[in-house]
Parts: structure tokens; C-alpha cells; sequence
């Protein structure tokens, strides 16, 4: 259950080495957040992150995890419930793909779109019934702007993160007055470490991968860390809906509702 102050006491991250979701983490246990699971593929990477959140005084575990694999997912992830009740789900998987490889290989293009969209609508679900048995928590869903509206530049990427956007949006309205409080969260391009090398795409999740930026994402730019308070405070809030940055919000109404022909010709 929350504390007196409304923070968390328990946390499960989809997509245990996220930038946004680590960082996320970070903060929530600052603020007194003492139970966190940490769900990813096994790796050196998941075992580091979960070391790092230990050193804050946190009690950290880790669940093998696979987007791809959705028959597995109410079985690992329902473990995780039956150790005690989740306050606050967090999935903060996703991959940014390759738009030019992509485009050329159906398979790679399908892989996007499994793990960003389908993966995410069997974990989102397992998770959801589970807060539901439960009778209280909140499932916060990073999704992106680039779903939005589809550029050229990552359609491929885009399609999927606005399928979860549709989807995050939905299962809110169907969780409405059963005591879970579903949130979106639309990050604009996220600096982090692979951002550097130039891999990523407009609020990519992790889990995977981190996210980086492209050229034409950069004014609007955020950080793991910027998202991570812009959740903390859109969860005191009881938000259904988070841009990061908040100016993003009217950018993103005026390109949503820009003529197609004038859309096409801008360098996106």
C-alpha cells in the first residue's frame, strides 16, 4: 500500500534495465519506495541495475522476463504478485528498431512490433488483472510521441507505440472505479548513454535498449530523469495522461492536426 505521503511502497519494472525505469525507481526510493522487482531478460546489465538500487537501501529483487514470449508472462509476472502486493507497475520495455532495415525486412519490422505492441498488451493485461485482484495500484505505461502521428523517418516504431498508446488508453477506461489508476506517459526524444551513439528513437523505453535522439527530436529533448519526476508527480496528481516535456502537448496538437500534404515536406 501507498505510505501516509501517497508514495509507492512497492514497485515492478517491465523492462528492469530502462533508463526511464531505473531512474524512476531511483526516485520513488528516495521518496521511500522500499520494495522493487526488477523484470527483464537475465543479463550482467539486470544484475548491475539491481545492484545499484540495493546500494540505495532498497530491497530489490529480479524476474526473468521476455516481451516476446507472452505465454510465459502470467506465470513469472503473477510470482511477483503472490510475494506480496504491487503498488505501482511500471512497463518500460520497448525496442526503437532500424527504420531503413526495417522497411526492407518484414521479420526485423514484426520484431518491433511484438515487443513495443504485442508484448506489451500480454504483460499490461497480466498485470492489470493482477492489480485488480488486489483492489488498488497504478499501471503506468511509457509510451511516445512518435505515436502520434507516423513520420518517415520511423513509421515502423511509431505504428507500435501508437497501438500501446491506444491500448494504455483503453484498458484505463476499463480499470475506471476499480481503485487502478492507469497513467500514459508521452516522452519526447530521451537522452541517454546510447543516445551518444546515435541508437533510439523518441521516448524508447528500454529494456532492450535506452533511448537516443535524431537531429530533428532535439529542441524538445528530455532525460530519464526529467520523466522519472514528471511520473512521480503525474502519480500524486492521479494524471491519465504525461507529456515530457509539457510544452510537448501543444507542439504535438498542431502536428496531429496538420494538413498531410504539409506534413510530408517536413524534415521529420
Amino acid at each position: 500500500m501507498k505510505d501516509a505521503f501517497g508514495a509507492p511502497q512497492s514497485l515492478l519494472v517491465l523492462g528492469g534495465t530502462s533508463a526511464i525505469g531505473l531512474a524512476t525507481a531511483r526516485r520513488l526510493i528516495a521518496r521511500r519506495t522500499r520494495t522493487v522487482w526488477l523484470a527483464g531478460r537475465p543479463s550482467p546489465a539486470l544484475t548491475d541495475a539491481a545492484d545499484s538500487l540495493r546500494a540505495l537501501g532498497a530491497d530489490v529483487h529480479t524476474v526473468s522476463f521476455d516481451a516476446l514470449d507472452p505465454e510465459s508472462h502470467a506465470e513469472r509476472l503473477g510470482k511477483v504478485f503472490t510475494e506480496g502486493d504491487i503498488d505501482m507497475v511500471l512497463l518500460a520495455f520497448g525496442i526503437p528498431g532500424d527504420q531503413a532495415r526495417d522497411e526492407s525486412d518484414p521479420l526485423a519490422a514484426v520484431r518491433v512490433a511484438q515487443t513495443n505492441y504485442t508484448g506489451a498488451v500480454s504483460a499490461g493485461l497480466v498485470c492489470a488483472q493482477a492489480l485488480q485482484a488486489q483492489g488498488h495500484g497504478a499501471l503506468v505505461v511509457l509510451s511516445s510521441v512518435a505515436g502520434e502521428r507516423a513520420r518517415r523517418a520511423d513509421f515502423i516504431y511509431g505504428s507500435s507505440k501508437a497501438g500501446l498508446d491506444a491500448f494504455a488508453q483503453g484498458l484505463g477506461d476499463a480499470l475506471y472505479g476499480t481503485g487502478v489508476h492507469v497513467m500514459v506517459v508521452r516522452p519526447g526524444a530521451v537522452r541517454t548513454p546510447h543516445a551518444a551513439a546515435g541508437a533510439g528513437r523518441p521516448g524508447e523505453s528500454g529494456g532492450a535498449g535506452d533511448t537516443g535522439h535524431d537531429s530533428a527530436d532535439t529542441v524538445l529533448a528530455t532525460t530519464p530523469e526529467a520523466v522519472a519526476t514528471a511520473i512521480e508527480l503525474g502519480l500524486r496528481r492521479r494524471s491519465e495522461m504525461v507529456w515530457v516535456p509539457g510544452a510537448l502537448r501543444a507542439v504535438m496538437t498542431a502536428v496531429r492536426h496538420m494538413p498531410r500534404p504539409l506534413f510530408r515536406r517536413l524534415p521529420v
